[in-house]
């Protein structure tokens, strides 16, 4: 379960990456952020930044039309 959750549902590229890497500076190293997209290019977007920024991606899941990415701050 993630300690931090951000809301990027209805924002198009690269707002979700904008918004998680600046919410990601106030998780605590070791600590999980959650982040709901609806934007489809958010799946690769996620994973090009967690390996750019050294941060774990845990999970990247879909529920209906939300993608859900669960990233560890390392």
């Amino acid at each position: 379960m993630a300690e931090h959750v951000l809301n990027a549902e209805g924002l198009n590229c690269p707002l979700p990456i904008l918004k998680a890497k600046k919410m990601l500076k106030t998780v605590p190293v070791g600590e999980v952020l959650e982040i709901r997209a609806t934007d489809p290019g958010s799946v690769a977007d996620f994973a090009a930044f967690c390996k750019q920024t050294g941060n774990e991606l845990i999970s990247s899941t879909k529920e209906g039309d939300v993608f859900k990415f669960e990233i560890k701050r390392t």
